[in-house]
Order: structure tokens, then sequence, then C-alpha cells
């Protein structure tokens, strides 16, 4: 299972990652389950943000995919479903939600949500990787 410490680490690099840019979002790291062990909202990101990230993680989580996956499938032309059919409404398709897996076990997602769904990927998986390396 994913720790506080691993998310701290997560957390840790995205937000210094975003100093850096100079720019605002919301990281969140979520357990297995997509229940948040871990949330920061840097700069004056949107209030918004906050409950995307946490669904993004959830979505992550809840399906061992990224969130941007299910987006995919919901909106593909020919086998698209309206993403209400998943019975949730925490399950999202934006871009930005990355499933962590340790030893080939589900352990739980992180998500950032703020900026460009390019960016909230790219600084995901730098969280992501940030606990690979522990």
């Amino acid at each position: 299972m994913l720790t506080h410490t691993d998310a701290t680490k997560a957390i840790n690099a995205i937000a210094a990652e975003l100093v850096h840019r100079e720019k605002a979002a919301v990281v969140v790291v979520a357990d297995s389950y997509g229940e948040l062990i871990g949330l920061l909202r840097v700069g004056d990101a949107p209030l918004s943000s906050i409950r995307i990230a946490m669904n993004k993680a959830w979505t992550a989580a809840r399906e061992r995919r990224p969130s941007s996956v299910v987006g995919e499938k919901s909106r593909d032309p020919k086998t698209g479903f309206d993403i209400s059919y998943y019975g949730d409404e925490r399950y999202v398709g934006w871009g930005g939600g990355i499933p962590l897996f340790r030893d080939g076990q589900a352990q739980g997602a992180i998500a950032v949500s703020g900026l460009s769904e390019a960016e909230d990927v790219e600084l995901a998986q730098l969280g992501a990787a940030s606990i690979a390396m522990s």
C-alpha cells in the first residue's frame, strides 16, 4: 500500500516543479480504493481543481488505468458510451490521473489538475516516478 511518506514524496516533487515553472495546480495522492491520502493546492489554483484532481485520482485508482483512457473510451466515435454508465459521478475522463503499481500490484493513484491536460499528465508522471525511485 502507498504510505504517507510515498504521498509526501510525490507531492513534494510535483510542488517543486510547479514552483520552478511558476504555475498553480492541485496535487492528489489516493490509495488503491481511490480514497485520499494527500492533497496540496499550490498557488492560486482554481477551487474546482480540488474536486477534479480528487476525481482523477479516484478514477485512475479504481480503473487501474490512466483517467485519460477512461475518457478516450467514452469519446470513441464507434464504441463510445456516456461516462455516467460507470455509475458514479466521481469518474472523469480528463487526463492527469495516473495509477500507481508496485511489484505488479495496484497501490493507488496520483493526479494533478489546474493546468493543461498535457501538463497535468506530465506532472502526475513526475510524481509517480518519484515514488517508483524509492
